[in-house]
C-alpha cells in the first residue's frame, strides 16, 4: 500500500471508542481538537459486553485501603502499589462523573445498589440495568460524544504510527469501507484498542479484540509488559453451536454454586474461599474437574435462589439463556471457561505516557501497573476512566509529578531469533486460535510453549502484506500471540493466571515483569 494523504491535524486522535476512549475523548475535548478513529462502529467493543460492572469503594464498611488491599492480593505480589492507590483513591470522583454524565446506575431505596464478587472483602460492584452495565455506560458515553460534536471516523483501522525524531507525528489507517490509505496528524496520540481475546479459540471478547494497539506500539518501538499474564472467565455459557456467552462473576457473588456433571459442589475441594475464590483458581478448578469427570462443561446453579430476584438481576443474561431453551431459575446453566481479559499490554507510567514522546495507552491495551497478574474483578472499566483522565491532565501539565513507569522490577527483552518450526500449519484465525488455546491457554507447560513459539515464529516468516482488515487484526494476532507465549516461556514459576505444570509453584526471584522491547530502530516499522 502506498501512504496516505494527510487527512487532518488534531491535538488529541483517539484510537479505540470503548469506555476508556470514549471517555479521554470527551475530557480532551475540552483541551483541543479531537479525533476518533474506530475500526469499526462506534459502539464495536468489549464495554458493552462488561456484565458485572464497575468497582468503587463507596460502601458501608468500605474503604480505599481495603479495595487496595483486595487489588494488590489479587495480582499476586506484581501489582503496583502506587497504581492501584492512585486507583482506589480517584474511584469515588470517576464514579460521580459517570452519574453526572447520565449513566442509570441501579439503586435500592434511593441508595447506589451494590453486589460482591469474587476476590472482594465487601460489596462494592456498582452495576446498571441489572447485568447491562457496560452496554449502559458505553451508549451513554456515545451519546454525549456526539452531543460533545467530536469528530467521529467509523471503519478506519490503525495501522502505522508515524514517527519524526521519535516523537509521535500521527497515525496511518486503512479505510476499510474503499480500501484507502489515510494519514491523520497529532500532538498526542492515545491507543485505547482494547485487548487481544480473540487469540484463542474460546472467548468472551468481541470481534474486535485483535490486540492491534499491541502490536503497533511494539513496531513502533514502545514497550510490551506483563503479556504472559491472561485472565480466563471461569464461566462462559456452553451450549453445542453457541458462540461463549459471559456469565458474569456477579451471578456466582449473589450465590450461584458450581457443580460438577454429578452435580456435586465442588469448589470447597479446591479452595476455601468456594465460588468466591479468585477467577484464575476457579477456571483452574473447572478444568481440573471437567477433566476429572471426562466432560466439556460444568454447571453454575442458582435454581436455589428466588426467581425473581434471578430475572430482576441478571435480566440479559436470562433472556439469552432463555433464547436458546434454558430457564436458569429452573435448570442449571452449562458452563466452561473462556479468554476473556489481558493484563499486560503497552507499559506506561501513572499518566499513561509509553516511552516514546507524544503515545499514550489507556484501557486494555495498557498496562498500568494496576492488575498484576491477576485483576481483582471489576477493576478494569474503572482503570479506563480513572488513567484516561490522568493522561488528559498530563497533556495539559507535563510538570506533573510522578512519571516513573510502572514495572519497575522489570526484565527488557527482545524475543530474539527463534527457529521457525519445520511442522507449522499453515496459517489462519482458526488454526491460530486452536493452537494457542491448547498450548497457552489456562495451564501451561513448556514442551507446548516451545512448539507454539517455533510455530509463530515461522508464521512470521510467511505473513504476506496486510491489505485489508481481516489480514491486518491476523498479522496483529500473530505478533501478540508470539508476545505471550515467548513471556510464558521466560517465566519458570507459576503467579496469578499464568500457571505451568513443570514449574507450579511461586518462585520469589520472579517476582519481576518481563518487558519486550523491539530490536529494531522505530524508522523501519513498516508492518512484517
Amino acid at each position: 500500500m502506498n501512504d496516505g494523504n494527510v487527512c487532518g491535524c488534531y491535538d488529541y486522535i483517539m484510537v479505540g471508542s470503548g469506555i476508556a476512549g470514549l471517555s479521554t475523548a470527551l475530557l480532551a475535548t475540552e483541551k483541543g481538537s479531537v479525533l476518533i478513529l474506530t475500526k469499526g462502529s462506534i459502539a464495536d467493543c468489549n464495554t458493552r459486553y462488561a456484565q458485572g460492572g464497575i468497582t468503587a469503594p463507596i460502601g458501608e464498611g468500605d474503604s480505599p485501603a481495603l479495595h487496595l488491599q483486595d487489588t494488590i492480593a489479587a495480582g499476586a505480589g506484581l501489582c503496583d502499589p502506587e497504581a492501584v492507590r492512585i486507583l482506589v483513591e480517584e474511584a469515588t470522583g470517576r464514579i460521580t462523573d459517570l452519574i453526572r454524565l447520565g449513566v442509570p446506575f441501579d439503586t435500592v431505596n434511593g441508595h447506589i445498589a451494590l453486589t460482591r464478587e469474587a476476590a472482594h472483602s465487601v460489596a462494592r460492584i456498582l452495576h446498571a440495568g441489572g447485568d447491562a452495565t457496560g452496554e449502559n455506560i458505553e451508549t451513554t458515553l456515545s451519546r454525549r460524544v456526539q452531543e460533545a460534536g467530536i469528530e467521529i471516523r467509523e471503519h478506519r483501522l490503525a495501522t502505522q504510527i508515524v514517527l519524526a525524531a521519535d516523537n509521535v507525528q500521527g497515525i496511518r489507517a486503512l479505510n476499510t469501507n474503499d480500501g484507502s490509505v489515510e494519514e491523520y496528524n497529532c500532538r498526542y496520540l492515545i491507543l485505547a484498542t482494547g485487548g487481544a481475546g480473540r487469540l484463542f479459540r474460546y472467548s468472551t471478547n468481541a470481534d474486535v479484540a485483535t490486540g492491534d494497539g499491541i502490536a503497533l506500539a511494539f513496531l513502533a518501538g514502545a514497550e510490551i509488559t506483563d503479556m504472559e499474564f491472561f485472565q480466563f472467565h471461569p464461566t462462559a455459557l456452553w451450549l453445542p453451536g453457541v458462540a461463549p456467552f459471559l456469565i458474569s462473576e456477579a451471578v456466582r457473588g449473589e450465590g450461584g454454586i458450581l457443580r460438577n456433571t454429578g452435580y456435586y459442589a465442588f469448589m470447597h475441594d479446591y479452595a476455601p474461599e468456594a465460588e468466591l475464590a479468585t477467577r484464575d483458581v476457579v477456571a483452574r478448578s473447572i478444568l481440573y474437574e471437567m477433566r476429572k469427570t471426562q466432560s466439556d462443561h460444568v454447571y453454575l446453579d442458582v435454581t436455589h435462589l428466588t426467581p425473581s430476584m434471578v430475572t430482576s438481576r441478571f435480566p440479559s443474561i436470562y433472556r439469552f439463556c432463555l433464547a436458546h431453551g434454558l430457564d436458569m431459575t429452573r435448570q442449571m446453566i452449562p458452563v466452561a471457561p473462556a479468554a476473556h481479559y489481558l493484563m499486560g499490554g503497552i507499559r506506561v507510567n501513572l499518566w499513561g505516557e509509553t516511552r516514546i514522546s507524544g503515545l499514550f495507552a489507556v484501557g486494555e491495551a495498557a498496562c498500568t501497573g494496576v492488575h498484576g497478574a491477576n485483576r481483582l474483578a471489576s477493576n478494569s472499566l474503572l482503570e479506563g476512566l480513572v488513567f484516561g483522565k490522568r493522561i488528559v491532565e498530563r497533556t495539559r501539565n507535563p510538570e506533573l509529578q510522578g512519571d516513573e513507569h510502572t514495572a519497575s522490577k522489570s526484565e527488557i527483552r527482545s524475543i530474539g531469533k527463534r527457529e521457525p518450526s519445520s511442522a507449522a500449519p499453515p496459517l489462519s484465525l482458526s488454526t491460530l486460535q486452536s493452537l494457542m488455546w491448547d498450548k497457552v491457554g489456562i495451564i501451561r507447560s513448556r514442551e507446548n510453549l516451545e512448539e507454539m513459539a517455533g510455530i509463530l515464529a515461522a508464521w512470521q516468516t510467511v505473513l504476506q502484506k496486510p491489505v485489508d482488515r481481516d489480514s491486518w487484526e491476523l498479522a496483529s494476532l500473530v505478533t501478540t500471540g508470539q508476545l505471550m507465549t515467548e513471556a510464558a516461556l521466560l517465566r519458570e514459576e507459576s503467579r496469578g493466571t499464568h500457571f505451568r505444570t513443570d514449574f507450579p509453584w511461586v518462585e520469589p526471584q520472579w517476582q519481576r515483569h518481563i518487558t519486550f522491547r523491539r530490536e529494531h530502530e522505530p524508522d523501519s516499522q513498516d508492518h512484517r
